[in-house]
Protein backbone atom coordinates (compact mmCIF):
# COMPACT_ATOMS: atom_id res chain seq x y z
CA UNK A 1 0.00 0.00 0.00
CA UNK A 2 1.22 3.08 -1.02
CA UNK A 3 1.84 6.01 2.26
CA UNK A 4 -0.82 8.31 2.60
CA UNK A 5 1.70 10.33 4.15
CA UNK A 6 4.07 10.17 1.28
CA UNK A 7 1.58 11.15 -1.44
CA UNK A 8 -0.51 13.99 0.37
CA UNK A 9 -1.21 16.70 -1.55
CA UNK A 10 -1.57 20.18 0.43
CA UNK A 11 -4.96 21.75 0.10
CA UNK A 12 -3.21 25.68 -0.96
CA UNK A 13 -1.06 26.52 -3.53
CA UNK A 14 0.86 29.46 -4.23
CA UNK A 15 1.25 29.78 -7.46
CA UNK A 16 -0.42 30.96 -10.80
CA UNK A 17 -2.83 34.07 -9.76
CA UNK A 18 -2.14 34.22 -5.83
CA UNK A 19 1.63 34.22 -6.68
CA UNK A 20 1.11 37.37 -8.35
CA UNK A 21 -1.42 39.01 -5.72
CA UNK A 22 -0.12 41.11 -3.32
CA UNK A 23 0.43 39.56 0.33
CA UNK A 24 -2.15 40.60 2.18
CA UNK A 25 -4.51 39.31 -0.31
CA UNK A 26 -3.28 36.21 -1.00
CA UNK A 27 -5.22 34.44 2.12
CA UNK A 28 -8.83 35.48 0.79
CA UNK A 29 -7.91 33.96 -2.61
CA UNK A 30 -7.05 30.39 -0.99
CA UNK A 31 -9.96 30.70 1.31
CA UNK A 32 -12.25 31.19 -2.26
CA UNK A 33 -10.02 28.57 -3.48
CA UNK A 34 -9.08 30.68 -6.53
CA UNK A 35 -6.14 28.94 -6.38
CA UNK A 36 -8.38 25.36 -7.44
CA UNK A 37 -10.21 26.69 -10.34
CA UNK A 38 -11.66 22.67 -10.29
CA UNK A 39 -14.35 23.94 -8.26
CA UNK A 40 -15.87 26.48 -9.79
CA UNK A 41 -16.05 24.23 -13.44
CA UNK A 42 -17.32 21.50 -11.70
CA UNK A 43 -20.36 23.72 -10.39
CA UNK A 44 -20.67 25.50 -13.52
CA UNK A 45 -21.12 22.66 -15.76
CA UNK A 46 -24.48 21.02 -14.75
CA UNK A 47 -26.06 24.80 -15.77
CA UNK A 48 -23.93 24.59 -19.11
CA UNK A 49 -25.19 21.43 -19.81
CA UNK A 50 -29.05 22.28 -18.94
CA UNK A 51 -28.26 25.30 -21.10
CA UNK A 52 -27.13 23.36 -24.09
CA UNK A 53 -29.78 20.67 -23.92
CA UNK A 54 -32.30 23.08 -23.92
CA UNK A 55 -31.50 24.08 -27.54
CA UNK A 56 -30.89 27.84 -26.41
CA UNK A 57 -27.28 28.08 -25.99
CA UNK A 58 -25.97 29.86 -29.15
CA UNK A 59 -29.17 32.19 -28.57
CA UNK A 60 -28.50 32.97 -24.75
CA UNK A 61 -24.47 32.44 -24.74
CA UNK A 62 -24.44 35.40 -22.13
CA UNK A 63 -26.39 33.01 -19.83
CA UNK A 64 -22.85 30.82 -19.90
CA UNK A 65 -20.90 33.73 -19.00
CA UNK A 66 -23.71 34.92 -16.77
CA UNK A 67 -23.44 31.01 -14.80
CA UNK A 68 -19.42 30.93 -15.04
CA UNK A 69 -19.31 34.57 -13.34
CA UNK A 70 -21.98 33.21 -10.62
CA UNK A 71 -20.12 29.66 -10.11
CA UNK A 72 -16.64 31.57 -8.75
CA UNK A 73 -18.38 33.66 -6.65
CA UNK A 74 -20.53 31.45 -5.40
CA UNK A 75 -18.54 28.69 -4.97
CA UNK A 76 -15.83 30.96 -3.02
CA UNK A 77 -18.48 31.89 -1.34
CA UNK A 78 -19.30 28.39 -0.11
CA UNK A 79 -15.72 27.60 0.44
CA UNK A 80 -15.34 30.73 2.80
CA UNK A 81 -18.48 29.68 4.51
CA UNK A 82 -17.41 26.23 5.10
CA UNK A 83 -13.92 27.07 6.30
CA UNK A 84 -15.40 29.26 8.99
CA UNK A 85 -17.78 25.99 10.09
CA UNK A 86 -15.35 23.87 9.47
CA UNK A 87 -11.79 25.12 10.92
CA UNK A 88 -11.25 23.44 14.07
CA UNK A 89 -11.58 20.17 11.92
CA UNK A 90 -9.64 21.76 9.55
CA UNK A 91 -6.71 22.37 11.97
CA UNK A 92 -6.75 18.19 12.76
CA UNK A 93 -6.66 17.16 9.13
CA UNK A 94 -2.93 17.08 7.57
CA UNK A 95 -4.54 18.52 4.05
CA UNK A 96 -6.51 21.20 5.68
CA UNK A 97 -4.20 22.64 8.11
CA UNK A 98 -2.55 25.30 6.20
CA UNK A 99 -6.53 26.47 5.34
CA UNK A 100 -6.52 30.27 5.76
CA UNK A 101 -8.69 30.08 8.60
CA UNK A 102 -7.25 26.77 10.36
CA UNK A 103 -3.92 28.89 10.24
CA UNK A 104 -4.91 32.22 11.13
CA UNK A 105 -3.99 33.48 7.82
CA UNK A 106 -7.25 35.40 8.06
CA UNK A 107 -9.98 36.03 10.86
CA UNK A 108 -13.15 34.69 11.29
CA UNK A 109 -14.58 38.65 11.51
CA UNK A 110 -12.68 39.30 8.11
CA UNK A 111 -13.72 36.10 6.29
CA UNK A 112 -17.82 36.76 7.33
CA UNK A 113 -16.99 39.75 5.75
CA UNK A 114 -15.28 37.85 2.36
CA UNK A 115 -18.60 35.99 2.75
CA UNK A 116 -20.65 39.16 2.00
CA UNK A 117 -18.21 40.24 -0.78
CA UNK A 118 -18.58 37.41 -2.80
CA UNK A 119 -22.52 36.82 -2.42
CA UNK A 120 -22.95 40.62 -3.95
CA UNK A 121 -21.22 39.35 -6.98
CA UNK A 122 -23.45 36.39 -6.80
CA UNK A 123 -26.33 38.74 -6.36
CA UNK A 124 -25.42 40.87 -9.54
CA UNK A 125 -25.95 37.40 -11.58
CA UNK A 126 -29.01 36.08 -9.47
CA UNK A 127 -30.57 39.88 -10.85
CA UNK A 128 -29.67 38.51 -14.55
CA UNK A 129 -32.57 35.96 -14.17
CA UNK A 130 -36.14 35.57 -14.64
CA UNK A 131 -37.93 35.38 -11.30
CA UNK A 132 -38.88 31.61 -11.32
CA UNK A 133 -34.78 31.13 -12.12
CA UNK A 134 -34.46 33.31 -9.72
CA UNK A 135 -36.63 31.70 -6.98
CA UNK A 136 -34.85 28.61 -7.70
CA UNK A 137 -31.50 29.34 -7.22
CA UNK A 138 -32.68 31.37 -4.25
CA UNK A 139 -33.63 27.93 -3.09
CA UNK A 140 -29.70 26.69 -2.69
CA UNK A 141 -29.21 28.43 -0.12
CA UNK A 142 -30.60 26.12 2.64
CA UNK A 143 -28.69 23.03 0.99
CA UNK A 144 -25.28 25.00 0.92
CA UNK A 145 -25.45 26.34 4.93
CA UNK A 146 -26.27 22.82 5.37
CA UNK A 147 -23.89 21.21 3.88
CA UNK A 148 -20.73 21.72 6.33
CA UNK A 149 -22.84 19.74 8.98
CA UNK A 150 -23.43 16.62 6.92
CA UNK A 151 -19.98 14.94 7.34
CA UNK A 152 -20.80 15.05 11.06
CA UNK A 153 -24.15 13.37 11.10
CA UNK A 154 -24.08 10.98 7.33
CA UNK A 155 -22.05 8.38 5.87
CA UNK A 156 -22.73 10.26 2.58
CA UNK A 157 -22.33 14.06 2.57
CA UNK A 158 -21.07 13.75 -1.07
CA UNK A 159 -24.93 13.28 -1.61
CA UNK A 160 -25.96 16.40 -0.65
CA UNK A 161 -22.89 17.77 -1.82
CA UNK A 162 -24.16 16.63 -5.46
CA UNK A 163 -27.63 18.35 -4.75
CA UNK A 164 -25.93 21.28 -4.08
CA UNK A 165 -23.03 21.22 -7.20
CA UNK A 166 -25.77 19.96 -9.50
CA UNK A 167 -28.43 22.93 -8.05
CA UNK A 168 -27.15 25.12 -11.58
CA UNK A 169 -29.14 22.57 -13.92
CA UNK A 170 -32.33 23.47 -12.77
CA UNK A 171 -31.84 27.52 -12.63
CA UNK A 172 -30.54 26.83 -16.09
CA UNK A 173 -33.73 24.90 -16.95
CA UNK A 174 -35.79 27.73 -15.47
CA UNK A 175 -34.18 30.06 -17.34
CA UNK A 176 -34.84 28.82 -20.49
CA UNK A 177 -38.01 28.33 -20.01
CA UNK A 178 -37.87 24.66 -21.41
CA UNK A 179 -41.01 23.12 -19.25
CA UNK A 180 -39.78 19.54 -19.39
CA UNK A 181 -38.99 18.84 -15.71
CA UNK A 182 -38.79 15.01 -16.59
CA UNK A 183 -35.72 15.65 -18.92
CA UNK A 184 -34.57 17.98 -16.44
CA UNK A 185 -34.96 15.34 -13.53
CA UNK A 186 -32.85 13.61 -15.48
CA UNK A 187 -30.58 15.36 -15.91
CA UNK A 188 -30.05 16.66 -12.29
CA UNK A 189 -30.33 13.26 -11.20
CA UNK A 190 -27.33 12.31 -12.95
CA UNK A 191 -25.15 14.89 -12.17
CA UNK A 192 -25.50 14.44 -8.19
CA UNK A 193 -24.53 10.67 -8.82
CA UNK A 194 -21.59 11.65 -11.07
CA UNK A 195 -20.74 14.39 -7.84
CA UNK A 196 -20.89 11.29 -5.65
CA UNK A 197 -18.37 9.60 -7.40
CA UNK A 198 -16.08 12.17 -8.02
CA UNK A 199 -16.23 13.54 -4.43
CA UNK A 200 -15.92 9.96 -3.44
CA UNK A 201 -12.26 10.02 -5.16
CA UNK A 202 -11.30 13.13 -3.82
CA UNK A 203 -12.31 11.83 -0.18
CA UNK A 204 -10.48 9.11 -0.56
CA UNK A 205 -7.05 11.39 0.33
CA UNK A 206 -8.59 11.99 3.87
CA UNK A 207 -9.62 8.42 4.66
CA UNK A 208 -6.86 8.12 7.41
CA UNK A 209 -7.23 12.22 9.14
CA UNK A 210 -10.97 11.79 8.96
CA UNK A 211 -11.22 8.53 10.83
CA UNK A 212 -9.43 10.36 13.23
CA UNK A 213 -11.18 12.92 13.76
CA UNK A 214 -14.47 10.97 12.91
CA UNK A 215 -15.82 12.58 9.87
CA UNK A 216 -17.45 10.40 7.94
CA UNK A 217 -17.30 10.58 3.85
CA UNK A 218 -18.39 7.76 0.94
CA UNK A 219 -14.64 6.70 0.51
CA UNK A 220 -14.54 5.59 4.19
CA UNK A 221 -18.07 3.76 3.62
CA UNK A 222 -17.05 2.17 0.91
CA UNK A 223 -13.95 1.11 1.86
CA UNK A 224 -11.72 -0.99 -0.26
CA UNK A 225 -14.86 -0.90 -2.80
CA UNK A 226 -14.10 2.76 -3.84
CA UNK A 227 -13.39 1.29 -8.16
CA UNK A 228 -16.00 -0.60 -8.25
CA UNK A 229 -18.51 2.02 -6.33
CA UNK A 230 -17.12 4.87 -8.94
CA UNK A 231 -17.90 2.75 -11.23
CA UNK A 232 -21.59 1.94 -10.72
CA UNK A 233 -22.14 5.84 -9.64
CA UNK A 234 -20.70 6.64 -13.35
CA UNK A 235 -22.63 3.95 -14.54
CA UNK A 236 -26.15 5.48 -13.33
CA UNK A 237 -25.10 8.59 -14.12
CA UNK A 238 -24.22 8.25 -17.57
CA UNK A 239 -27.68 6.50 -17.81
CA UNK A 240 -29.73 8.91 -16.74
CA UNK A 241 -27.92 11.63 -18.91
CA UNK A 242 -28.48 9.15 -21.96
CA UNK A 243 -32.16 8.69 -21.00
CA UNK A 244 -32.51 12.86 -20.91
CA UNK A 245 -30.96 12.75 -24.41
CA UNK A 246 -33.12 10.28 -25.70
CA UNK A 247 -36.17 12.38 -24.51
CA UNK A 248 -35.08 15.54 -26.14
CA UNK A 249 -33.88 13.17 -29.55
CA UNK A 250 -34.43 9.93 -29.69
CA UNK A 251 -32.04 8.67 -31.95
CA UNK A 252 -29.28 6.47 -31.76
CA UNK A 253 -27.24 9.44 -33.30
CA UNK A 254 -27.75 11.29 -30.23
CA UNK A 255 -26.91 8.92 -27.78
CA UNK A 256 -23.37 8.17 -29.51
CA UNK A 257 -22.48 11.84 -28.53
CA UNK A 258 -21.69 11.29 -24.91
CA UNK A 259 -19.48 8.46 -25.54
CA UNK A 260 -16.64 10.58 -25.00
CA UNK A 261 -17.42 11.60 -21.46
CA UNK A 262 -18.62 8.24 -20.84
CA UNK A 263 -14.78 6.53 -21.84
CA UNK A 264 -13.07 9.33 -19.80
CA UNK A 265 -14.90 8.57 -16.67
CA UNK A 266 -14.25 4.99 -17.85
CA UNK A 267 -10.30 5.79 -17.60
CA UNK A 268 -11.06 7.47 -14.03
CA UNK A 269 -11.68 4.38 -12.74
CA UNK A 270 -9.48 2.29 -14.69
CA UNK A 271 -6.64 4.10 -13.37
CA UNK A 272 -8.02 4.97 -10.25
CA UNK A 273 -5.51 3.84 -7.25
CA UNK A 274 -7.42 5.07 -4.44
CA UNK A 275 -4.48 4.67 -1.57
CA UNK A 276 -2.81 7.30 -4.52
CA UNK A 277 -3.05 10.95 -3.20
CA UNK A 278 -1.37 12.49 -5.83
CA UNK A 279 -3.33 9.77 -8.41
CA UNK A 280 -6.62 10.90 -6.56
CA UNK A 281 -5.83 14.45 -6.52
CA UNK A 282 -5.64 14.10 -10.90
CA UNK A 283 -8.63 11.83 -11.67
CA UNK A 284 -10.12 14.06 -9.85
CA UNK A 285 -9.18 17.47 -11.13
CA UNK A 286 -10.06 15.85 -14.59
CA UNK A 287 -13.42 15.85 -14.45
CA UNK A 288 -13.57 19.48 -15.17
CA UNK A 289 -13.08 17.84 -18.63
CA UNK A 290 -15.29 15.14 -18.81
CA UNK A 291 -17.77 18.04 -18.33
CA UNK A 292 -16.28 19.88 -20.76
CA UNK A 293 -16.70 16.46 -22.84
CA UNK A 294 -20.58 16.21 -22.23
CA UNK A 295 -21.64 20.03 -22.48
CA UNK A 296 -20.16 19.33 -26.05
CA UNK A 297 -22.15 16.45 -26.74
CA UNK A 298 -25.21 17.96 -25.15
CA UNK A 299 -24.56 21.00 -27.34
CA UNK A 300 -24.70 19.24 -30.43
CA UNK A 301 -27.98 17.22 -29.07
CA UNK A 302 -29.86 20.18 -28.52
CA UNK A 303 -29.31 22.29 -31.56
CA UNK A 304 -30.05 19.23 -33.76
CA UNK A 305 -33.43 18.54 -32.05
Amino acid sequence: MTDPAATHVADTEHRGLIAVLPSAARPFALLARFDRPIGWWLLFWPGAWAIALSGRATERWDMLLWFLLGSIAMRGAGCVYNDIIDRDLDRQVARTAKRPLASGAVSVKAAWSWLVILSLIGLAVLLQLNLTAAIVALGSLALVAAYPFMKRITWWPQAWLGMVFSWAAPVAWAQMAVGDWVTLALLYVGSIVWVIGYDTIYACQDIEDDAMVGVRSSARAMGGRVRGGVTLLYVIAVACWAAAVWRVFPTPLALATLLPAALHLSWQVATLKPDDGANTLARFRSNRDAGLLLFLGLLVVGQAA
